[in-house]
């Protein structure tokens, strides 16, 4: 594809464009689209993002817009990475062309910021720097939360220099029936010294704080996990108590000192919607969900779940699985899809295995070295050819 250039957004068309764009580029059922809402914030910066975040769109000879990205850095992933990175998120593109001009674009603004050492991505500033490229399962559709992309996109990524990093997967548990029974009793909560309490909708504003304490100190040893300030936390669950079945909000607190000591987060699964709505959940669009949300009670989304590290390896979050798809049976779900669980994570999937959960999405992140003298993107990819 020839006659593209990069442009950063700096209009509501332009706004507009980047919104729409992987509505026009994939398939209304498969992708899953970010929310307008999150993505103009990064571009107001009302985002709770420290950072500056610029956002970039790819136009072809005619101006139509062909490709997307953010641009922005986080120290707290750097710190993670053991590199200063230059970070891109939110990425879309039509093909290996427009790819290519992308990063030709993240190159020129990694120069002229030379402590950069490597491009990263794709993340897309939700917190803990969500985000990903599917390298498997295709067929299958999305979910909130979770990426979304055709089957060449890896390969595109890979003529162009970048390496995998943090291959994980996502996971999809058919819910059994027979779950219904495996209920945990009063006696085993006894005996680990729990006690069992589901989230109210009411109370978000209390529990929201408690998660996030044991979420950072659960996941602070994981390669890919940044800590999550309460700004973060509290733009990622606004208007969640809404949408909330309080059955599958999940606490298992110490029965003496009634400390939260693990939980799990579940939601009814509103992929459908988004997809309906393009990702505009504006006032009206979040009335009409409210007074449909029924309609969206046969699968559900298990967002994360984390237990203190203190407790960790002592049965407690087997006994918040056995009681969340014991409730999933109940309430007459059908399926649960789990956001990804990193490949050196093997405890967390276990939890998945245990009910006859499988991988569904192959997830991967990609990084590259800044390129030094002619080593760009573009002879890269003529290299790899």
């Amino acid at each position: 594809m020839s006659g593209l250039e990069v442009v950063p957004v700096g209009s509501r068309a332009d706004l507009r464009d980047f919104v729409d764009l992987p509505l026009r580029l994939h398939p209304r059922d498969l992708a899953v689209p970010l929310l307008a809402s999150t993505i103009t914030s990064w571009w107001r910066g009302t985002s709770p993002h420290a950072e500056p975040v610029e956002l970039l769109l790819v136009r072809d000879a005619a101006g139509r817009a062909v490709g997307r990205t953010t641009v922005h850095t986080d120290a707290r992933l750097d710190a993670r990475l053991g590199a200063p990175s230059l970070l891109f998120g939110a990425t879309e593109f039509a093909d290996a062309d427009v790819a290519a001009a992308l990063v030709r674009a993240l190159e020129d603004r990694a120069a002229a910021d030379p402590g950069r050492a490597q491009l990263f991505g794709p993340v897309s500033l939700l917190p803990n720097q969500s985000g990903g490229v599917i390298t498997s399962g295709f067929d299958a559709r999305g979910f909130v939360d979770s990426p979304w992309n055709p089957a060449w996109v890896p390969a595109a990524y890979e003529a162009l220099g970048f390496e995998r990093w943090g291959e994980s997967d996502t996971w999809v548990v058919d819910v059994a029936a027979a779950s219904a029974g495996g209920l945990p009793s009063a006696d085993e909560w006894r005996a680990a010294g729990l006690r069992l309490e589901r989230g109210r909708r009411s109370q978000m504003g209390r529990l929201v704080p408690e998660v996030l304490a044991v979420l950072n100190r659960a996941f602070a040893a994981l390669p890919y996990y940044t800590t999550i300030t309460g700004a973060e936390m509290a733009a990622a669950t606004d208007g969640l108590g809404h949408l909330v079945d309080e059955d599958l909000l999940l606490l298992a607190r110490d029965a003496t000192t009634d400390a939260l000591v693990a939980f799990v987060l579940v939601v009814p699964d509103i992929t459908a919607y988004l997809q309906r709505v393009g990702g505009r959940l504006g006032p009206l669009q979040q009335v009409r969900l409210l007074a449909t949300r029924h309609r969206y009670r046969s699968e559900a989304v298990l967002v994360i779940q984390g237990t203190d590290p203190d407790r960790q390896g002592r049965g407690v979050l087997t006994l918040l699985s056995r009681t969340l798809q014991a409730h999933l049976a109940t309430g007459g779900y059908a399926r649960l899809r789990s956001t990804y669980v990193g490949r050196d994570n093997p405890a967390s999937a276990r939890q998945f295995e245990r009910f006859g959960g499988r991988p569904l999405h192959g997830v991967t992140f990609y990084r590259r070295p800044v390129p030094t003298g002619t080593t760009t993107a573009a002879a890269a990819a003529k290299e790899t050819r």
